[in-house]
């Protein structure tokens, strides 16, 4: 098996510049092979509107070639067209394992979970989104979705993946306490990259031997993860890539 190499963003809010986005493009080619993954919030579109075209941001990202985003708070939307709209530009798969239809005979335009081949790697990855609607609240009663509990989907999710991966990846959008609680709490996952807290580099933390690592905000930050195979398993290293220095490229 090779080394693995994965590039993090998150909390664009719509921010990437044209620069920027070279930038990240260029070290995605750089990387052979690697990884191209967002923890949501890429849209600027609030909670309650959203735009009928879809998210623009969405479009430069694919462009770029990411390869998923988890679905942040940004993306979502209580409605079945608006959740549909805000996602339809994404030319790349949406996370969102603890999202789900009220009706189970309809069908969520974000999936679960990935599964990559790369570099002689299964490499599965799925998504958590900070809870939106839960049964207690009023916007229940007029959305077809609710939202489970994340730490409590991915004790359901993580074990198939175990199974069928070399590596289990948690993108997530539920901040930087979830992920500790995440990390105490459900064994068997390989790393965790966040959103939603607007956590700057290159502040990151260890819990229970599984890394996090969150990326910053505002399209300022790229964050490169090297995974290397050892004996006793996966080592972890990083590097935070400044994006701002694309102006002056």
């Amino acid at each position: 098996m090779g080394d693995l190499t994965i590039l993090h963003t998150s909390d664009l809010h719509g921010r990437i510049t044209p620069a920027a986005a070279e930038r990240i493009h260029s070290e995605k080619q750089l990387s052979q092979g690697g990884i191209l993954l967002d923890s949501g919030d890429a849209a600027t579109s609030g909670n309650i509107y959203f735009r009928p075209g879809g998210e623009p941001i969405l479009k430069v990202m694919s462009d770029v070639a990411y390869d998923a985003m988890a679905m942040g708070n940004r993306e979502f939307h209580f409605l079945a067209s608006g959740l549909k709209s805000k996602v339809s530009l994404a030319r790349f798969p949406v996370l969102s394992a603890n999202l789900k239809c009220k009706d189970p005979s309809q069908q969520l335009p974000v999936i679960g979970s990935i599964t990559l081949a790369v570099c002689d790697l299964k490499v599965a990855v799925f998504g958590l989104t900070v809870p939106m609607i839960t049964q207690d609240m009023f916007a229940s009663r007029v959305s077809p979705y609710i939202f489970d509990d994340p730490i409590e989907t991915a004790k359901r999710v993580v074990p198939k993946l175990r199974d069928s991966s070399d590596i289990v990846v948690a993108l997530t959008h539920i901040g930087i306490d979830m992920d500790i609680k995440l990390a105490e709490n459900v064994p068997g996952i390989d790393l965790i990259l966040g959103g939603h807290s607007h956590l700057m580099p290159p502040n990151h933390v260890t819990v229970q031997n599984t890394p996090i690592f969150h990326a910053g905000c505002w399209g300022r930050y790229i964050r490169k993860v090297l995974m290397k195979q050892t004996n006793s398993g996966w080592q972890v290293t990083t590097e935070v890539l400044d994006l701002q220095e694309s102006k002056s490229r």
